[in-house]
């Protein structure tokens, strides 16, 4: 299947950009307040400080690398996410598959990049959101219980993997781009989650897993897996 590059040049993720204008306006009233209408300036340079922190964390979490994953992708499984790796263990997956699957977890702290690639070429066979608990992400409940979105797709071999954004403590907005039907590639956006969240991938049993419990993973960098 051939690959379709979107080379946008994004920067700063549009998710973030009302976020951060908002931020910006507010943080810098706050400063101009305090340097202008008080004589001793040591309250300024303390919340002038704690506000340049504060907005370069957020200008962190928005931020959007561009990349591409430059490899072959057949039979590839990528990480939709840079994080962690907290869970890779076989389940009963009882919303789509009905069955057991291979499921690797990576967990997004509030460090990590939070937009979300597609792990596999291939067609977009289901979209679905299901509101739920907002509990701690890396919580084995939270797959289960929490507010997430699923994407379904189907591999040019006609393997069908699924993932799953899910919402944590502080994640209240799970944004999907996906739409049942279309043809999704490695290196475009599946998704963003907003503020410390998690991406489980629900995969065949028999895929090699090159994966560890522990590991950081690099969004479309990473291969978490290769399938039969």
């Amino acid at each position: 299947m051939g690959r379709l590059k979107k080379l946008k040049k994004i920067r700063i993720h549009r998710e973030g950009t009302h976020t951060l204008v908002g931020s910006f306006i507010l943080l810098l009233a706050v400063n101009c307040a305090l340097y202008f209408g008080l004589e001793c300036k040591l309250p300024f340079y303390v919340v002038a400080a704690f506000s340049v922190v504060v907005y370069g964390i957020l200008v962190n979490f928005f931020r959007c690398p561009i990349r591409l994953f430059g490899q072959d992708t057949e039979k590839v499984v990528v990480a939709p996410a840079d994080g962690k790796v907290v869970v890779v263990e076989e389940v009963e997956e009882t919303e789509y598959f009905h069955d057991r699957r291979i499921m690797v977890s990576i967990f997004m702290s509030l460090v990590n990049v939070h937009a979300n690639w597609y792990p596999v070429d291939g067609t977009v066979k289901k979209v679905g959101h299901q509101n739920g608990k907002f509990m701690k992400a890396w919580l084995p409940k939270a797959s289960t219980d929490n507010e997430r979105s699923t994407v379904v797709i189907e591999t040019p071999e006609g393997v069908e993997i699924m993932a799953r954004q899910i919402a944590g403590a502080m994640a209240r907005r799970i944004v999907t781009y996906a739409e049942p039907g279309e043809e999704c590639y490695i290196d475009e956006h599946m998704g963003f989650i907003k503020f410390g969240s998690r991406v489980d991938v629900y995969l065949p049993l028999g895929t090699e897993i090159l994966v560890q419990l522990g590991q950081t993973t690099t969004g479309n960098q990473t291969v978490i897996a290769k399938l039969k």
